[in-house]
């Protein structure tokens, strides 16, 4: 290729590929180099149970004293999100989760207090 025909192309392809060898053919590489080890096996015995940790809930508050009703909401919602394996539920499965500590709509709405 010379320097006039450079400025002419607009695409190079570059396939580093090797057209003689098929990855997909031959031994598998994880079980080569398994077989290959031969350190000392240090796993032995029964897994560890998970011990489970107190966790701090929402870490941009954790100074803050929470009551007993928002701790067992906090409680809930992270056993619901442990057994359902989502991290972030939907407004749905809040309400789900609500309704499932006993809350129920007896009164009618009142305007929020939000402090700023």
């Amino acid at each position: 290729m010379t320097l006039d025909t450079a400025h002419d192309m607009t695409e190079l392809v570059v396939d580093r590929r090797r057209a003689s060898s098929n990855r997909r053919i031959g031994k598998d590489r994880r079980q080569v180099v398994a077989a290959a080890f031969e350190g000392v096996e240090r796993r032995t015995g029964e897994r560890r149970e998970k011990v489970e940790r107190r966790r701090q809930i929402d870490p941009t508050t954790c100074e803050r004293d929470y009551s007993n009703p928002e701790v067992e909401f906090m409680k809930a919602m992270d056993d619901y999100k442990r057994a359902s394996g989502r991290m972030f539920p939907t407004w749905s499965e809040v309400l789900e989760v609500v309704q499932s500590l006993g809350y129920r709509k007896v009164a009618e709405p009142t305007a929020l207090n939000i402090q700023t």
